[in-house]
């Protein structure tokens, strides 16, 4: 992923108004290791339920406001699988996140919902060493499946905020 500056990401927000997106916190854009990123998501630390994704959809960052039920509340997560990178290792950690669709279908209160990993892990979770059930010993092949991992997770993350977008 590019790396992007606080302008480009308020400015991403396709779903949030325009207060919504000034009012934003943003994590430390400086400490973030963009190289190994496919989307950048983050929780508001100020609104415990308001939570972040921004990635490039045809080369153009778009993010989206997510809303989450139960994330940083305390309560039991859903024991499942991430819907963006389908990591069957770390399957204790993913919430259900709802976005307010785009455009004058999301004012009327349409939303569309996934489970995604609740700190946004998916990233690291894609580039995770595969196992030698998956892979054996060949480096080619462990390679192969990183690779496909990665493309998948950037093809699921970007229909889902493409999705939020559309307005029905």
């Amino acid at each position: 992923m590019n790396s992007l500056t606080e302008k480009q990401i308020r400015a991403s927000l396709r779903n949030a108004s325009k207060r919504e997106a000034a009012q934003a916190t943003l994590p430390d854009l400086d400490a973030l290791d963009w190289a190994q990123l496919d989307y950048l998501g983050w929780h508001d630390r100020k609104a415990p339920l308001s939570s972040y994704v921004v990635l490039e959809l045809d080369g153009v960052p778009t993010g989206i406001l997510l809303r989450s039920s139960d994330a940083k509340t305390g309560r039991a997560r859903t024991k499942g699988v991430c819907a963006w990178c389908e990591d069957v290792v770390v399957t204790d950690d993913v919430s259900l996140y709802v976005a307010r669709r785009g455009g004058a279908s999301g004012r009327n209160g349409n939303t569309i919902g996934t489970l995604i990993c609740t700190e946004f892990g998916c990233s690291r979770n894609v580039r995770r060493r595969p196992t030698f059930t998956e892979a054996g010993n060949d480096p080619a092949m462990r390679e192969l499946i990183t690779d496909r991992r990665i493309a998948g997770l950037r093809e699921r993350a970007a229909r889902f905020v493409a999705e939020v977008g559309k307005t029905r």
